[in-house]
């Protein structure tokens, strides 16, 4: 449900600083497997750097990449090495598939005899999915047309390993509900020998369509159906199969599932040997999560390892970026893995062992580990962002794998803000990026764990020694509510700050447990729809996290949530408003609130609910009838709404549209895959059944991102600009 994930603002800042070019399956920088150099794309051609001397080699050029017919170079979509480095894969021509461009055409470049050819000739183009090598590097396995095939590389016979794939049933890949929720997209593994492939299967057929209809591309309508489960509905069902590549037989895994709620395996790997796989199982509700080994050859499942919460359970996606295409943390050549949890009430890393009887914490102490940077078992250590202190900041911190000592702060003291990181695999080199809300987002290269600049270039440091704060308009601060809440938040405030005249304020929101709003980095106060400066207009702007956000606060924030959306976000919130209010500074007749998503669910429940604070409301793609979402976010949250009722009814700001006050300004793209255009016809209905005006923008064929089409982006900022200077004129007074 959120617009722009962690990984791709991460990968954004990446390009900014770095000038490479990354794609959404690269994540950063490609490492060889000693750590001792990484690969990169140089204006076409790949190219191999050394460490720690930064010796630069061209591995492939993009002038071998034309093939015979065509008048220029391969355009590199993304690109993988084979297991002995003699071969590359490379991802061209893609298409997008919903969110990502993940469907397209691959050319194998083999570094020994110099050739060029083509993957899957015989199927249509732009239509291979997730290729990769086997293990093996004989062979490349694919999905197209939603059924899995292999190809032998020497010879190229394609094999079709399933043909029973239809848009109803699934091979290899997934529906809509699984890529946006559990960012499941690849959906088939390479077992360790190269001869089996373990791949979900998932069956739609139940699953009711959700009816896009396309009016702009042709003078007739054209209906496009999506398999979409809105909550209250059942589960998709789903098989995890085990297919032979020589016979291109299926063993199906036993895997027991829920014949009224249903239930969902997010998550399935090889379990690092040739004869189990490893699962997670969750039920309907998503507060029960069973870790299962199922065995390859007989079929049979069983359960090693299980967590309940009286909430909900995260998926790691949910909060490691590093998970969205697959993988699994193994220890001790297949006998423990890693595995995170908050149960104790803070998200910490255990070890498991493999019968399920072990368990180690293995981060120690009272904050949230954020994201998992590297394993370096050799060195008995984990690599991992933190911040025990400060919210809305991150730090690179290590712990030892055997779980002794305390957590190890590696991010220099002096160096305020948040850091990134893409550590090699040997933990000896990495490369470092940062910023705070004054500084701007600053790489260089390091050495690991002394935290050392490579070649005497201290990037970081000259940047934050030279960074002004005092030039930056914005600034962090914690306000406590009548509740005795105490919130995060920063605030932009207008050039030439007069504090004894009042200003205009505009509320930036998103309140979700999909979005963080107040991270210190660079440009967070910077309003990417607004057509001009807003500070040197007069604008006070300010975002605040409520509780339900996915700050580092520990589960109790983070859950407090649970089956309260549109409520407890929501009185937050407004309740942080009314104290802002109370500043002499801020004039309560001009202010505005605005948000995309669940951004622009909370601003209409902001102007619905407490219409005497919110005088000026702009909502984009927003879920007004919180009933009409996926079951997989919406029930995450809230609960199955058969069990639940009265709190979906009293979430959704549907339910509070007739209190509307103030000017509104409704903005939905009516090719929405993702909140349907369904949601801004019902609230229409209910304003107008209480003779309530409001503005609406209505975006033909536009999708959730409304980015589509020429001119359109350009056309949104003007009418958020307009409408804000209009209905919230800006400047002192």
């Amino acid at each position: 449900m959120v617009l722009l994930r962690k990984k791709i603002l991460v990968v954004i800042l990446l390009v900014c600083i770095t000038g490479k070019s990354f794609c959404q399956f690269d994540n950063g920088l490609k490492w060889n497997k000693e750590g001792n150099s990484y690969y990169e794309l140089q204006a076409g051609n790949i190219v191999q750097v050394l460490l720690p001397s930064k010796t630069e080699q061209t591995i492939l050029s993009k002038d071998k990449l034309i093939p015979s017919g065509y008048a220029s170079p391969l355009a590199i979509r993304s690109y993988s090495f084979s297991g002995d480095y003699k071969k590359i894969l490379i991802y061209t021509n893609s298409k997008k598939v919903w969110r990502y461009e993940t469907r397209g055409d691959y050319w194998i470049y083999d570094l020994d005899n110099n050739s060029l050819t083509q993957l899957g000739k015989s199927l249509p183009v732009s239509s291979l999915m997730f290729a990769k090598f086997s293990p093996d590097g004989k062979m490349i396995a694919y999905v197209s047309g939603h059924n899995v095939y292999s190809e032998d590389i020497s010879s190229h016979q394609i094999k079709q390993l399933t043909t029973d794939g239809t848009r109803k049933l699934i091979n290899g890949t997934f529906d809509w509900v699984y890529e946006e929720e559990f960012s499941c997209r690849d959906g088939f593994r390479w077992s360790p020998d190269s001869k089996k492939i373990a791949y979900w299967q998932i069956d739609a057929k139940d699953t009711k369509d959700y009816d896009m209809l396309n009016t702009t591309d042709s003078i007739y309508p054209k209906v496009i159906p999506v398999e979409y489960p809105v909550a209250g509905e059942k589960p998709s069902l789903y098989k995890i199969g085990v297919v032979d590549i020589n016979s291109a037989k299926t063993k199906w895994m036993n895997i027991p599932d829920d014949a009224v709620y249903g239930t969902y395996v997010p998550r399935m790997e090889w379990a690092d040997n040739n004869n189990e796989i490893i699962i997670q199982h969750l039920n309907r509700r998503q507060n029960e999560s069973n870790i299962m080994l199922c065995d390859v050859n007989s079929g049979s499942s069983k359960i090693i390892y299980s967590e309940k919460d009286p909430a909900w359970i995260d998926i790691l996606p949910a909060w490691d970026e590093a998970y969205e295409m697959g993988g699994w943390d193994w220890l001790k050549d297949g006998k423990e893995f890693l595995w995170a949890s908050d149960k104790d009430g803070w998200r910490h890393l255990y070890r498991v062992g493999i019968d399920g009887k072990k368990e180690t914490l293995v981060t120690i102490g009272n904050f949230d580990v954020m994201q998992i940077e590297r394993i370096d078992e050799k060195g008995n250590y984990v690599y991992y962002k933190a911040s025990p202190s400060n919210a809305t900041q991150a730090y690179l911190y290590r712990s030892k794998l055997d779980g002794k000592g305390k957590p190890e702060l590696l991010s220099p003291a002096n160096q305020i803000g948040t850091h990134e990181y893409d550590i090699s695999p040997n933990a000896k080199f990495a490369f470092h990026t940062f910023s705070n809300y004054y500084t701007p987002w600053t790489g260089e290269w390091i050495t690991l764990p002394d935290h050392n600049v490579m070649d005497g270039k201290h990037n970081v440091y000259t940047a934050v020694t030279n960074a002004d704060k005092s030039k930056s308009n914005t600034e962090f601060f914690k306000i406590k509510t009548e509740d005795g809440v105490e919130m995060d938040a920063w605030m932009a405030k207008p050039d030439n700050f007069d504090s004894t005249k009042k200003y205009p304020v505009v509320f930036f929101v998103y309140t979700e447990p999909a979005g963080q709003n107040v991270r210190d980095i660079y440009h967070i106060s910077n309003n990417h729809l607004y057509q001009g400066n807003m500070a040197k207009d007069g604008y006070i702007y300010i975002s605040i996290d409520n509780r339900g956000t996915p700050a580092p606060k520990g589960a109790a924030w983070r859950k407090s949530i649970y089956r309260k959306i549109g409520q407890i976000n929501i009185r937050d919130q407004a309740m942080a408003a009314k104290e802002i209010l109370k500043w002499p500074f801020v004039d309560k007749d001009r202010i505005a609130v605005w948000g995309w998503s669940g951004g622009g669910s909370a601003t209409l429940n902001l102007m619905f609910q407490y219409p005497d604070i919110y005088k000026t409301g702009i909502a984009i793609a927003a879920v007004g009838n919180i009933f009409t979402y996926d079951n997989i976010y919406q029930e995450r949250y809230m609960g199955i709404p058969q069990e639940t009722k009265q709190d979906y009814i009293d979430g959704s700001a549907i339910t509070y549209a007739k209190n509307l006050k103030g000017n509104l300004l409704y903005i939905h793209g009516t090719g929405d895959d993702n909140v349907h255009y369904s949601n801004a016809e019902m609230l229409i209905n209910e304003l107008v059944k209480y003779n309530k005006q409001f503005q609406l923008m209505s975006y033909p064929n536009r999708t959730h991102s409304i980015s589509e089409g020429e001119g359109t982006r350009l056309h949104l900022a003007t009418l958020y600009t307009n409408y804000l200077r209009e209905h919230c004129p800006p400047g002192a007074r």
